[in-house]
């Protein structure tokens, strides 16, 4: 039997075969199984001073592609950094009861989005109140559904600035060095807010059960649940504060663009089982190897493809994008930074030949040649 060290996620779906798959995950599936490689057909890249052609296969570009995030990130990033305010950032973190994943895996577009806007919307009505920060603040939020160890475990990032527009809309209102909403403030406030909008998409029959969840169709027994999560603490938790504003973007740039795991945590396949790295929070954040079937695996990670179309960054209050050209540059304009210029980098504009060294570069994609979904 070969062990192939340090394989890479492509390695393994080449090997592995599962019967059952959503759409969605069939052809995320089959997109990283084929990923650079003849199938999806080749590019050139063409150099405008020397005529030198570079011949590659094309990337499948999926975004749960471990191969194909680093570009878009940069790209990402590239393009926050005009939006950036000189103050402090903070980063919290929104969970929901494990209670909940079975519901929430079977309504992922519907449930994904309450959670991702109770999480946005609880900062930004908080940060409105006089007896917190009295202004309208910024919050970017990034959708994660996997722990460590590639189990199931929805939940979402914010990164919120110190600071923000005051509600009469004259002043730029500064925090404290610590987050200016108390933790449990924000917990509680998140667990009504979430359990509410629930109980509304349910009265309006807009949350489908199946399987072992069937029974939750029953009124009395969905609130029922509900009335039990009411009576447990949500987990809420702020890290701590960024050391500047540039550092905030490039550390939610890997965020915003990771996978459920990365090619790096793979250590070992051999057909039949897969071993990875991961940190068990549960055991001061020790790192351990894992081996799994390799079926297993490929299901586990699986669980994390999104559906189709789903927006898994959004951005409230002066990040909105409608308020970017007036709240945001206020924001600016009041703390004396240059006016906002958003940037909107050109996919091949990084390139450069390595023959001579020129930037210009053509990209040519040759007739019946795909370039990704």
């Amino acid at each position: 039997m070969v062990v192939i060290q340090m394989p890479e996620l492509q390695d393994i779906f080449a090997q592995v075969y599962l019967n059952s798959m959503s759409s969605d995950q069939a052809k995320a599936f089959n997109m990283i199984r084929h990923c650079r490689t003849a199938s999806l057909g080749s590019h050139s890249d063409v150099c405008t001073e020397c005529g030198a052609v570079d011949v590659s296969y094309n990337s499948c570009r999926n975004r749960h592609c471990p191969k194909c995030q680093h570009s878009v990130q940069e790209h990402w990033v590239e393009a926050q950094m005009p939006k950036l305010l000189p103050v402090g950032y903070f980063h919290i973190v929104f969970t929901i009861p494990q209670e909940l994943n079975t519901l929430v895996l079977q309504n992922q577009e519907l449930l994904y989005s309450l959670l991702i806007r109770s999480a946005g919307h609880t900062l930004t009505e908080l940060a409105k109140d006089p007896k917190y920060l009295g202004a309208t603040t910024g919050v970017t939020s990034v959708l994660h559904t996997w722990g460590q160890n590639l189990s199931f475990h929805p939940h979402v990032h914010c990164i919120v600035p110190g600071g923000g527009l005051s509600n009469d809309g004259l002043r730029f209102v500064r925090s404290s060095k610590k987050f200016f909403i108390p933790v449990k403030v924000i917990s509680k406030k998140f667990k009504g807010k979430f359990l509410y909008l629930l109980k509304q998409v349910f009265n309006e029959g807009k949350i489908s059960f199946f399987n072992n969840a069937v029974s939750l169709s029953s009124r009395s027994n969905f609130l029922s649940l509900v009335d039990s999560l009411y009576l447990k603490d949500w987990v809420v938790f702020c890290k701590k504060p960024f050391k500047s504003p540039a550092h905030v973007v490039r550390y939610l740039g890997r965020y915003t663009h990771r996978v459920a795991i990365s090619n790096s945590r793979i250590q070992a396949f051999d057909g039949k089982s897969v071993s990875f790295s991961w940190k068990d929070y549960r055991d001061g954040n020790k790192s351990k190897v894992m081996t799994l079937d390799a079926k297993e695996f490929a299901r586990r990670f699986l669980l994390h493809v999104l559906p189709t179309r789903f927006v898994k960054i959004r951005h409230y209050g002066i990040m909105c994008s409608r308020n970017i050209s007036t709240k945001l540059s206020k924001c600016m304009k009041l703390i004396g930074k240059k006016p906002l210029k958003i940037i909107t980098p050109k996919p091949n504009q990084n390139k450069i030949c390595r023959y001579c060294g020129n930037q210009n570069i053509i990209l040519f994609f040759p007739k019946h040649s795909c370039a990704g979904p």
